[in-house]
């Protein structure tokens, strides 16, 4: 695995998780904006081929 995919499969993670603990938490302002960035992630993954099992999709 090159960096370019780990420290992409590493953003997803951590943004996955951050978007729990804003849902979690009631903050719907912050859970937009990961979930957001978290599409965002996806999309670029997807453009480069890289696979991306999220709890969604696993």
């Amino acid at each position: 695995m090159d960096a370019f995919t780990a420290g992409l499969l590493q953003r997803i993670e951590a943004t996955e998780s951050d978007l729990t603990r804003a849902q979690e938490t009631g903050d719907e302002f912050l859970a937009e904006v990961e979930q957001g960035e978290l599409e965002d992630l996806q999309r670029l993954a997807a453009e480069h081929g890289v696979e991306v099992h999220t709890a969604s999709t696993a």
